[in-house]
């Protein structure tokens, strides 16, 4: 019997029903092997747990978006690590395409989907590393700075991939320490993406998988979480001011890596 390979780490702060339909959709998902979900706050999902077996970590006190995936990692025990926002959609498995892409191109760290808003359009999950020239640009004249990236076009080499939905080798996890843990909040799946590339581990996109995602915009709207995204927009820019890794064109990606 071959063992579903697939882990996925699940993080709800009051998600709730949210929660309740993913893990639904991923119970018929024949690639996931393990659900891990966090509490980061109380709430009742005992009995999503019960239901589908899932292995639920209840927090004393709410943590921060990496030390929680960390958290979840060390109780991992397949081949692939799948970090995935509560507010994720998908018909279908789309781990198995994903797989079928790491397995061709045993270097790559992750691959990621592209990921698409409730309407249809493309959201900024695959884009270059942030500077100040493309922070400018969005503030002046609403450039995004994303890749030019529709649903169905062919693989290839992003900067960084947004951490809704980020499927890691379990190995290559390891080898990069998980999430640095002084993001709280916000930057660190660019962080991640920036010591895979600098470790030789590339980040893969495959926009021929797609997934949907509600996003909710809290840095938008609540101060905390504004707060919480210009601290980590600051530590980024410290930590790699100068020293961001040489990333290839992103042009079509073949069976091996750049």
């Amino acid at each position: 019997m071959t063992v579903a390979p697939v882990s996925v780490s699940i993080i709800s702060h009051g998600h709730g029903s949210m929660v309740e339909a993913l893990v639904e959709a991923l119970a018929g998902c024949l690639s996931v092997g393990q659900i891990i979900l966090t509490q980061n706050v109380p709430e009742p999902l005992a009995a999503v747990g019960r239901k589908h077996d899932i292995r639920i970590i209840a927090n004393p006190a709410p943590r921060g978006f990496g030390a929680n995936h960390n958290a979840a990692f060390r109780v991992c025990d397949r081949p692939f690590f799948c970090p995935l926002n509560p507010d994720i959609e998908f018909d279908g498995d789309p781990f198995a395409a994903l797989i079928e892409r790491l397995s061709a191109i045993p270097t790559v760290a992750l691959a990621a989907p592209a990921v698409v808003a409730p309407d249809g359009r493309m959201e900024d999950s695959l884009r270059p590393f942030p500077s100040v020239r493309r922070l400018v640009r969005k503030a002046l004249v609403g450039d995004p700075g994303r890749y030019a990236v529709a649903v169905g076009d062919p693989d290839f080499y992003p900067e960084w991939v947004a951490g809704m939905f980020m499927l890691f080798r379990s190995a290559a996890y390891r080898d990069l320490g998980g999430f640095d843990e002084r993001f709280f909040l916000y930057y660190e799946d660019v962080d991640v993406c920036a010591r895979a590339w600098k470790a030789g581990m590339p980040v893969l996109a495959c926009p021929s998988v797609a997934v949907v995602h509600d996003a909710r915009r809290d840095s938008h709207r609540r101060l905390a979480y504004l707060r919480w995204h210009a601290r980590s927009m600051l530590r980024y820019f410290v930590k790699y001011w100068g020293r961001l890794p040489d990333v290839p064109g992103s042009g079509p990606v073949a069976t091996k890596s750049p």
